[in-house]
């Protein structure tokens, strides 16, 4: 017989936050700070708005949650790995973890901008693609760093003792786009890899979860003209960061979402995406109006300049 699972309540637990510099990660590490949860901010730098908050929980004080900024470039391993070692300096350990950052198929590493091309900035002979070790090697190679960590520390996890992994795909998990083939890759692979965790929960009591947001209005579209020129703010909408933030809490702490759940984010609806005979994102925030002309300009592009010199 199966032993039975302990709640999990982020009030006085450590969490290691990746991305948490900005956007959806900022607000949910902000979010973990206010419900009394340590947090490490793991990122290659703070936006002014995240700055504030790591001063105003830096100070060590009984009975509060502390705010602590690790530089790191989550496509180094040795950094990832240091993420882990901070937290058990710092605090002892780390009961959650959200390999968080992730970027939008930049032009600097983009299947449509080939190595070698002008706007790439991945080696021709480099083995790899940036935004793929960023959005997908680096959520799978923190959570193997995360269940080690889980295992092996003093608070060592078990169904009595759970602790948590909260991964962020998205929408584009869940369909296909020529506008952004890597992107799509990696975020399906996101999903397939948070489900193929699912049964650490009852064994272990490690949960892994993933939520899919929509279109959330956070800096990786904001301070993007290329992208922001297909967003029409009369025809589509926003689903906010604070809203991922609180179904990622929901993911962490409610009971009901077991191992290898993954919920969608959209404009003031949440919706847990089936694993087989899934319908597809539903709701507003789930999508753009423009996708078609950005589709259109791939096409353009290879009519008139192809994909770059073929070795």
């Amino acid at each position: 017989m199966a032993a039975k699972l302990a709640p999990f309540l982020v009030k006085g637990k450590t969490a290691i936050v990746t991305g948490a510099g900005s956007g959806i990660n900022l607000c949910f590490a902000s979010l973990l700070l206010s419900r009394g949860c340590n947090v490490v901010f793991a990122d290659l730098g703070l936006r002014p708005e995240a700055k504030a908050i790591t001063d105003k929980y830096s100070q060590k004080s009984a009975g509060q949650p502390r705010a602590f900024f690790q530089k790191t470039d989550v496509t180094n391993w040795k950094q990832l790995s240091r993420m882990f070692e901070v937290a058990q300096e710092e605090f002892g350990g780390t009961d959650l973890v959200c390999p968080g950052a992730g970027v939008f198929e930049p032009k600097w590493s983009n299947f449509w901008h080939p190595p070698g091309s002008s706007e790439s900035k991945d080696d021709v002979y480099g083995d790899r693609y940036a935004s793929l070790d960023i959005n997908l090697t680096h959520p799978i190679r923190t959570s193997q760093l995360a269940i080690s960590a889980f295992l092996s520390q003093q608070s060592k996890a078990s169904p009595q003792n759970p602790k948590r992994i909260v991964m962020i795909s998205s929408v584009a998990g869940q369909g296909a786009s020529l506008m952004v083939p890597l992107y799509h890759a990696a975020k399906h692979g996101v999903l397939g890899f948070t489900r193929s965790l699912a049964g650490l929960d009852e064994r272990f009591g490690i949960r892994v979860n993933a939520c899919c947001p929509g279109i959330i209005k956070t800096p990786l579209w904001t301070d993007n003209p290329d992208k922001m020129k297909y967003f029409d703010e009369d025809r589509d909408l926003w689903a906010t960061p604070e809203e991922v933030a609180e179904a990622m809490l929901t993911l962490v702490e409610d009971e009901e979402m077991v191992g290898g759940t993954v919920l969608e984010i959209g404009h003031k609806v949440t919706r847990v995406v089936p694993m087989f005979n899934n319908p597809g994102p539903k709701g507003d925030a789930t999508s753009i109006s423009g996708s078609r002309d950005l589709i259109q300009e791939v096409y353009d592009s290879l009519e008139t300049e192809g994909l770059g010199k073929p070795y």
